[in-house]
């Protein structure tokens, strides 16, 4: 799949994988606003079908609640 160079991708997280909706290079972190590529991301929450820059945040963002 062709990646949109310089855009947000749309993706759809699952358990242990999520399904690109919508091409792009990057997603934007739910905590920080950073941009992570699709290659470096490793942490998201299904329930809240946004993804984290690093461990630390997504654990931030479960205890927020």
């Amino acid at each position: 799949m062709l990646m949109a160079q310089g855009k947000p991708a749309r993706l759809h997280f699952m358990a242990n994988a999520f399904r690109v909706l919508s091409p792009g290079d990057h997603v934007v972190c739910g905590m920080s606003g950073e941009r992570i590529p699709l290659e470096d991301l490793r942490y998201w929450s299904v329930a809240r079908q946004e993804a984290y820059s690093s461990a630390a945040l997504s654990t931030e963002a479960e205890r927020k609640g």
